[in-house]
C-alpha cells in the first residue's frame, strides 16, 4: 500500500533493524535513526548493520540514515522508537524538535523507569502527544525470523484505528501478517511483562526443570498476566489472542528469546552482572522485573503475581533461584 507519511526507525538494535526491512518492503523510502556514527557510516559502506541482523542487506536508495535525533524526528511523520527502555529518557532528552504533530509508535518492550510510566502514556503526559496518535506493535515476533523471511505475526494497536491500520499496512509483507487493536495499553503491559516470564522460564531451564513444568509455568503465566493487566488496565480483551498468549510463549520458549537466554544463565549460577556482560544484549525483562513489581506494589488491589515476585527476589534481592523456584512450584497448579 502506498503511503504519503514519512517513516522513521528511532533504534539500532535487532528489533529496529528488522522493521526498517519490514517497512523497506513497502515504502520507497524509510528514516533510520542510530545513536551509532560508526553503525550508520557502516551501514553506508557495506549495507547492513555491523552488530545485529547481519545477514540482512538492504538498499540504500532506501535508507534516509541519520545519527541526529532532530534531523529524524524532522523527517518522519510516523516515529517508531526501538530504543529499550532503559535508555529512552537520555535519548528523548537529546530532543528539541517538536514532536506534537507526530504519531508515536512503541516498539519498546518495558516501562522509562524515570517516569515509571508505558512509553505511550510518556509521550502523552510528557510531549502531549494525542492518544489518537500513539501506537504500540507487538508480537509475536523475533527479529531473527523477520530476518530470514520465516511467517512471523503483528498485532498493531492505535488510538485512531485509521492510523492503526496505514501502519499494519506498511509493515504487512509476505512473510508478515499483521492485525489491529483497540487495547494500547494492555499490550503494552502484555509486551512489558511477557520478558519478565521468560526470564523465569530461562532460570527454570538453567536450574534444570523439564518441559513438564515448563508448561505448568506458562499456562501460570498467562493467567498472571491477565490478573496483572486487568488490574493496570481494565476493558474487555481475549487474553489467549497472539498479541498476549502468541508472544509470550514464543518469548518464553524460543531459542531467539534474549530474555529466555538471560534467565538461563541466572539458572546456572551467572550473577546479573556477569549475565549481562556476557550476553552483549540488553535483556528488557531484567528492567520490567522491577516495574512490574513495583507497579504492582503500588496498586490499591494488588495482584497476585507470584512469578514476577519470584524473579524480583533472585535480579533484585539476590535470593538463591534454586530456593526461590523450588517455593514457586508450590504456588503453581
Amino acid at each position: 500500500m502506498a503511503s504519503n507519511l514519512k517513516y522513521g526507525v528511532f533504534g539500532g538494535g535487532s528489533w529496529a533493524t528488522a522493521i526498517v526491512k519490514m517497512l523497506c518492503e513497502n515504502l520507497d523510502e524509510v528514516g533510520w535513526y542510530m545513536r551509532s556514527v560508526y553503525a550508520v557510516e557502516h551501514i553506508k559502506k557495506h549495507k547492513h548493520n555491523p552488530e545485529y541482523l547481519s545477514s540482512v542487506e538492504f538498499n540504500l536508495q532506501q535508507l534516509n540514515l541519520s545519527n541526529d535525533i532532530n534531523e529524524m524526528a524532522r523527517y518522519a511523520d510516523v516515529m517508531i522508537f526501538v530504543i529499550p527502555s532503559a535508555f529512552m529518557h537520555s535519548e528523548l532528552e537529546k530532543l528539541t524538535e517538536d514532536i506534537n504533530e507526530k504519531v508515536i509508535v512503541s516498539a519498546v518492550k518495558g516501562i522509562i523507569p524515570e517516569s515509571g510510566k508505558l512509553v505511550g502514556e510518556h509521550f502523552y503526559d510528557f510531549y502531549k502527544i494525542p492518544i489518537e496518535r500513539i501506537g504500540v506493535i507487538a508480537g509475536p515476533c523475533h527479529a531473527e525470523e523477520v530476518a530470514l523471511e520465516r511467517l512471523s505475526y503483528l498485532t498493531i494497536s492505535c488510538g485512531d484505528p485509521e492510523m492503526a491500520q496505514e501502519i499494519a499496512d506498511q509493515l504487512s509483507s509476505d512473510y508478515i501478517r499483521t492485525k489491529t487493536s483497540d487495547d494500547i495499553k494492555g499490550i503494552e503491559y502484555a509486551v512489558m511483562i511477557k520478558n519478565v516470564y521468560a526470564i523465569a522460564a530461562g532460570i527454570a531451564h538453567g536450574l534444570g526443570y523439564g518441559d513438564n513444568f515448563q508448561s505448568v509455568l506458562m499456562s501460570n503465566a498467562i493467567r498472571e498476566m491477565k490478573r496483572f493487566i486487568k488490574n493496570m488496565h481494565k476493558m474487555k480483551r481475549n487474553i489467549n489472542n497472539s498479541a498476549y498468549l502468541g508472544d509470550l510463549l514464543v518469548t518464553g520458549y524460543s531459542i531467539f528469546s534474549r530474555n529466555r537466554m538471560f534467565g538461563n544463565m541466572i539458572g546456572k549460577g551467572y550473577t546479573v552482572k556477569s549475565a549481562m556482560m556476557e550476553m552483549k544484549m540488553v535483556a528488557e525483562g531484567y528492567y520490567a522485573t522491577k516495574s512490574a513489581y513495583q507497579l504492582n506494589k503500588q496498586n490499591e488491589k494488588k495482584a497476585g503475581i507470584p512469578i514476577i515476585d519470584a524473579v524480583y527476589s533472585i535480579l533484585y534481592e539476590g535470593k538463591n533461584p534454586k530456593e526461590v523456584f523450588q517455593e514457586l512450584t508450590y504456588k503453581l497448579d
